[in-house]
């Protein structure tokens, strides 16, 4: 027994497009995937378990937001069957479920920030989907911090929001970083610059905007870039013979049925 206290399920298939191309691999891991963790949590009287979600959850437009919002579904389905047993119990031993949403950590594994420095480095072009494109951003250090302090804000089925600040242009950001390597832009008005910046058209499944995950509905925590949210939830019971049927699609590939008991968990999923 290596008395484990907390676990942060951070494991998942994020990247958008190649969800897109993999659906049922996709929704097959970030599902079914949580749902073990989630198991191995109560089965071990784990104190605490943290999802890591994403503002891709947030009317999502995509299956890998629409797969990481129904983890947050059976998240909360945990935390609900928990809670139950301890109010009939006050002796048992539960494990608390809670979650943590937000957006894009700088530097970390697939972040734009990196794939710029590259492109940068052979000597351009940087190539982004749209010159109007948005979105929110945190270092490393910062969501780290959170994440850990949230985890003491839980008391069962919570979903936390962070605070991500001002939402940032990538076109601008792209900009800031050849000017700070001691470069300029080749553009129409300047086309001896050193760096191009191209478009290349959104992504299967990309929004324009990430939705603001901070909004009316929220309310503050203790800690001032934390807030909470309140979203629907599915009891237990429920959701767990609607995740044996989309088990069953999955494994027999049957990707249009699979998709629909999707849409169906995630009714505000925008399925194209």
């Amino acid at each position: 027994d290596n008395n484990i206290d907390i676990i942060f399920h951070a494991a998942a298939y994020k990247h958008v497009p190649i969800v897109e191309l993999n659906p049922i691999e996709g929704i097959k891991n970030n599902i079914f995937s949580t749902v073990a963790v989630c198991e191995a949590s109560v089965k071990n009287h784990v104190e605490k378990l943290i999802l890591i979600s994403t503002d891709k959850s947030v009317r999502p437009t995509n299956i890998m937001g629409a797969s990481k919002r129904v983890a947050e579904l059976v998240v909360q389905a945990y935390a609900e069957k928990e809670s139950t047993k301890f109010n009939k119990d006050n002796t048992y031993k539960e494990t608390l479920f809670s979650m943590v949403r937000f957006g894009n950590v700088l530097g970390s594994s697939g972040s734009v920030v990196l794939k710029f420095k590259e492109q940068i480095k052979s000597g351009g072009p940087i190539t982004l989907t749209d010159p109007n494109i948005i979105r929110y951003f945190m270092t490393i250090k910062e969501a780290a911090q959170l994440v850990i302090q949230s985890s003491v804000l839980s008391k069962g089925g919570d979903i936390f929001l962070l605070d991500m600040g001002h939402p940032v242009k990538i076109y601008d950001l792209a900009k800031q970083m050849v000017n700070l390597s001691g470069l300029s832009i080749k553009n129409e008005n300047n086309i001896n610059g050193d760096i191009e910046i191209v478009s290349t058209g959104l992504r299967p499944g990309e929004k324009l905007y990430e939705e603001l995950l901070i909004n009316a509905q929220s309310e503050p925590t203790s800690n001032q870039r934390i807030f909470k949210a309140y979203e629907n939830s599915i009891e237990f019971l429920v959701i767990e013979k609607i995740l044996k049927e989309l088990k069953l699609n999955l494994d027999n590939y049957n990707l249009e049925e699979s998709l629909n008991i999707l849409k169906k968990l995630v009714p505000e999923w925008k399925k194209n």
